[in-house]
Order: C-alpha cells, then structure tokens, then sequence
C-alpha cells in the first residue's frame, strides 16, 4: 500500500492530532494532556517514503492503516488501539 500526503492528512485531522508546519508537517495526538502518538510527513505531494515508519509511528498495523486511511476509523476507535497496546491507561 503506498501513502499519499493527502491520504495521510485525512486520518490525521479525523482522529484529532495536532500538527504544525516545520521543514516538514509535524502530527502528534494528545490524550489528556499527554503526547501518545508523533509522526511527521514531508511537504512534497506524490508517495511518500517511509510509509511504514509512518505506521509505526501511529501504532497502527497494516489494516488499521487501511481503515485510517479510508475513514473508517474513529477517533474513539484510535483510542481504543492505543489502550490495547497499554499506551493510554483504561
């Protein structure tokens, strides 16, 4: 599966992560106050590399990635993976 820059920003708005312009568009999800989650994508359009860093970054497997991308996905379900893996605290 490769990533486009706009396939990412759709999930990353969607599940409510926080980004900023640097030399590339830095995301991060807070829960509570806390930084779980950080990744970052480069600015330029097309495919872009390192998509399974990306991945793993988000703490999502192939088929998360999958529904992520497509908008399947929410928020609380997002939430609900990061406590699974013990990220968040139940």
């Amino acid at each position: 599966m490769t990533l486009k820059a706009r396939e990412f920003d759709r999930p990353v708005a969607k599940l409510g992560f926080k980004t900023r312009d640097s030399g590339d568009l830095l995301a991060w999800f807070e829960f509570e106050g806390k930084i779980i989650t950080r990744t970052r994508r480069s600015k330029g359009s097309g495919d872009l590399p390192m998509r399974h860093s990306i991945r793993q970054q988000l703490k999502l497997n192939e088929e998360q990635l999958r529904q992520a991308v497509s908008c399947h996905l929410t928020k609380d379900d997002y939430i609900t993976i990061l406590r699974a893996k013990g990220l968040i605290p139940s």
